[in-house]
């Protein structure tokens, strides 16, 4: 995607998945240090992109390539920060309490599902990528997004964003494996939080993704006021489909109607 995004010379995307370590190291930030001279380099990632309930979040995390905090595990394994997919529940949640206090600087952003809704995914997650960025409290000089799509584009709110885009950087850059922990982290937490308020939807384990629970809930109940009502899943719901709404091909971006 070089010629979507602020590409740095030399820096394209890697080719694919294989080449990842297991844990994540500095490797994509000392590059970028080399090439640019960045000094503040924001990993970025995204929770809740694929998920029926819930708003998608977005972490943007800075650290200073000292060594990242290690968890001890069983039989005097080390548990060292990687994607957040990759480590328990406990150990995310453990993460989550130190990660903070090592990391020079992080800020979260989201889009909520009737944003979501309006301008659909891509641009809600833009949105969510770039109010983490300008949270922080010091833009960064070079963004690492973990990917192959830049989505938060080649300028954003008159700011030209130096980002490069690299397959599983959640396992590759320590910035990155932060920013995928506290947003995972951060977002269970809002929805366990739903999940009291809407009992019976298994938000707390779901965390609003499709689940056999949430699914019989939603054809008995009906989509809650945190539901994405303009994805997919409305079609198969015949006594709700009516809340579903469309976004309007020729009224342009961001127009809804319902049918």
């Amino acid at each position: 995607m070089t010629d979507a995004t602020d590409a740095l010379p030399g820096l394209e995307p890697s080719a694919g998945p294989e080449a990842a370590p297991p844990s994540a190291g500095y490797e994509i930030e000392r590059e970028l240090r080399a090439a640019l001279g960045a000094r503040r380099i924001a990993g970025v990632d995204e929770v809740g992109r694929g998920a029926w309930a819930g708003p998608v979040v977005v972490c943007a995390a800075v650290a200073d390539l000292s060594p990242p905090p290690e968890l001890p595990g069983r039989g005097g394994r080390t548990i060292r920060l990687t994607d957040s997919k990759l480590l328990s529940a406990a150990h995310r949640e453990a993460f989550a309490e130190v990660l903070p206090g090592w990391l020079t600087a992080y800020a979260f952003g989201s889009s909520a599902p009737e944003e979501i809704d309006e301008v659909g995914m891509t641009e809600a997650l833009r949105r969510a990528a770039v109010r983490a960025l300008e949270a922080l409290p010091e833009p960064p000089d070079a963004v690492i997004l973990d990917g192959k799509h830049d989505y938060i584009g080649p300028a954003s709110g008159g700011r030209r964003w130096r980002a490069r885009c690299e397959i599983k950087a959640d396992q590759r850059s320590v910035t990155v494996a932060a920013a995928s922990v506290l947003a995972k982290v951060h977002r269970d937490r809002l929805m366990a939080a739903l999940d009291a308020q809407f009992p019976g939807y298994g938000f707390a384990d779901s965390a609003g993704y499709p689940s056999p629970v949430h699914q019989k809930a939603l054809e008995e109940s009906g989509p809650t006021p945190h539901h994405r009502l303009s994805w997919s899943y409305m079609d198969e719901l015949p006594r709700w489909r009516h809340l579903k709404k469309h976004r309007d091909p020729l009224a342009g971006e961001g127009q809804l109607s319902l049918l």
